[in-house]
């Protein structure tokens, strides 16, 4: 008994080590490590370890996914104005989608802290996308109680928020369309693109694309194909066009 005793004093002291290497490393430090450890902990766990008062994360799941709602629906509100309804919830639902739940929870390596039981572990739980983005949703609930949700929203802005800025979810973003509202809400004029440069070899083309208003360039991109470009040229536009809210918009120029 004593050895065994010993044992799970050791696989304690090994967990808690893990949970400091974390923190360590995502920077941030729980008042209550108890609802760190849950986040992490799956069913399997709990099974193999009845007569300890460990918790699965299955209601942490529950409460971040509502978190997670919340707080990217917030970011997408204010990043773009002229968004519809429709188009938000569209872009909401492809960033917080299985497939990228556990893509944001492998960037930050949190399969290697994963608590499984061990049958859950030899068929390869701890690299199930399901089981990731479960794991992923926990964590912010237990942030979110934790450190409040000022807190899970600067987690977001450091880890989830530059993939939208850096175009990850441009497949189901229309700019060009939105582009074209604003300029008709407002009267301001023609739009047109153009392109630029078309440079690289055939498997490998790049395109540099500009728009322009009134025959003043206000976005310029680049992509794979010419209609890559021109999204993310009047992605630019719209980014320009939102730090001038305040100007009537056929006065906007080049910066």
């Amino acid at each position: 008994m004593r050895s065994k005793y010993g044992k799970e004093k050791k696989t304690m002291r090994t967990t808690d080590k893990q949970f400091n290497e974390f923190q360590e490393n995502i920077g941030i430090f729980f008042t209550q490590t108890k609802l760190l450890k849950q986040a992490f902990t799956h069913s399997s766990y709990v099974n193999e370890h009845r007569r300890k008062p460990y918790e699965d994360n299955e209601r942490l799941e529950f409460l971040g996914d509502a978190v997670l709602e919340l707080t990217v629906s917030k970011f997408l509100f204010l990043k773009y104005p002229m968004m519809s309804e429709g188009e938000l919830t569209k872009l909401r639902a492809a960033i917080v989608c299985e497939p990228s739940l556990v893509s944001f929870a492998n960037e930050l390596n949190f399969g290697k802290y994963i608590l499984l039981g061990k049958g859950e572990e030899l068929t390869g739980g701890r690299e199930r996308p399901a089981l990731l983005a479960d794991v992923f949703e926990a964590f912010i609930g237990a942030l979110f109680l934790d450190k409040g949700i000022e807190n899970v929203y600067q987690f977001l802005e450091k880890h989830v928020f530059p993939k939208v800025d850096e175009g990850a979810f441009s497949y189901v973003m229309d700019f060009k369309s939105q582009l074209q509202e604003w300029v008709q809400r407002d009267n301001a004029g023609p739009l047109q693109y153009k392109v630029l440069v078309e440079k690289g070899p055939a498997h490998s083309r790049e395109f540099v694309s500009v728009v322009l208003l009134n025959g003043v360039e206000i976005g310029t991109g680049t992509g794979r194909s010419k209609k890559s470009a021109e999204q993310h040229a009047a992605q630019m536009a719209l980014e320009k066009l939102k730090n001038h809210l305040q100007e009537p918009l056929s006065e906007t120029r080049p910066e």
